[in-house]
């Protein structure tokens, strides 16, 4: 079976009225892209910012009428705009997996010298693994919640657990998202993994993803404002500079002396602003980059009356 694809660039306008047109005119399922070259990094979890310019992409069943889903969104938006179609375009598509379609360009990924992040429960190639002693391999797909490894900023704190002395520790993963570095860190030996995130959607998504990966008798998951106060060894919070800079005092009281924190989420033109918010209680070692994007880590001293 073929499907019709409607492929509508509507700029910087509000798409919510697009997307009640196209789902009055019969849409399956719609989708915003970016029309230009406008990333948006690693925004906080449970925000939706959108791009300057989007893309609307939305697919029919094949034998749909191209002219009546004109009329129908003609119809549902002339009221509100000006141009409602603008430089819409009709294209049909061969039937294909799509379920599995966006799993093609994305293959296992290899994070320091034992960390794999496997999508789709593919595995890497014997050849691959030939230099990677005693792999640990991550299932995850990508797109799940917030954090695949693709990001500069999950793969610098991936990096860091590779070669970090996990074993037996007790971790904390602040702003869990999909649950990539509390599963990794299980996955290396830790003791106990608590994983905080604001939205709910990530603790489910962390919670399944530990399933997935048969470390969910290891790994809780909360939201932040649950009390969880037990000191951490290792904490994990690869977020954005300004909570992490607000948070300072609470991963202080989080971090056991000599425990080990790692921040991420963060540029490089941000980091020294970071580091010396974090200079009161913790001894941080020199920044590590990765294409703009930085990462701390830092040994906590042990507290006095002022810290």
């Amino acid at each position: 079976m073929a499907f019709l694809q409607l492929i509508l660039p509507i700029g910087a306008a509000d798409p919510a009225p697009y997307e009640d047109a196209l789902l009055a005119a019969g849409a399956s399922s719609i989708t915003l892209e970016d029309e230009g070259d406008d990333p948006v990094l690693e925004p906080l979890p449970g925000t939706t910012p959108l791009w300057p310019r989007v893309r609307l992409k939305a697919l029919f069943d094949g034998d749909v009428d191209p002219e009546d889903v004109r009329q129908i969104l003609n119809d549902e938006l002339s009221g509100a705009l000006a141009e409602p179609l603008g430089r819409a375009r009709f294209e049909t598509l061969a039937d294909r997996a799509w379920e599995r379609e966006w799993l093609k360009d994305f293959k296992p990924m290899r994070f320091g010298n034992r960390l794999w992040i496997c999508p789709g429960g593919q595995q890497p190639d014997p050849e691959q693994l030939r230099d990677s002693p005693s792999p640990v391999l991550i299932e995850l797909d990508p797109g799940l919640a917030f954090g695949t490894g693709t990001h500069p900023t999950t793969a610098l704190c991936l990096e860091w657990l590779d070669t970090a002395a996990v074993a037996g520790k007790r971790v904390i993963d602040y702003g869990c998202g999909s649950g990539i570095l509390a599963i990794a860190a299980a996955k290396l030996g830790a003791a106990e993994v608590v994983g905080i995130d604001i939205d709910p959607q990530a603790l489910l998504a962390t919670h399944d993803n530990a399933e997935r990966n048969r470390v969910s008798h290891l790994i809780s998951a909360h939201l932040a404002d649950d009390s969880q106060d037990a000191p951490a060894d290792i904490l994990l919070a690869n977020i954005l500079a300004g909570p992490l800079e607000s948070l300072a005092p609470a991963f202080a009281a989080r971090v056991r002396a000599g425990g080990r924190l790692v921040l991420s989420g963060i540029l490089l033109n941000q980091a020294e602003a970071v580091a010396t918010t974090y200079a009161p209680w913790f001894d941080i070692a020199p920044v590590v980059v990765r294409d703009d994007w930085a990462r701390l880590d830092g040994v906590r001293r042990p507290p006095t009356a002022q810290s």
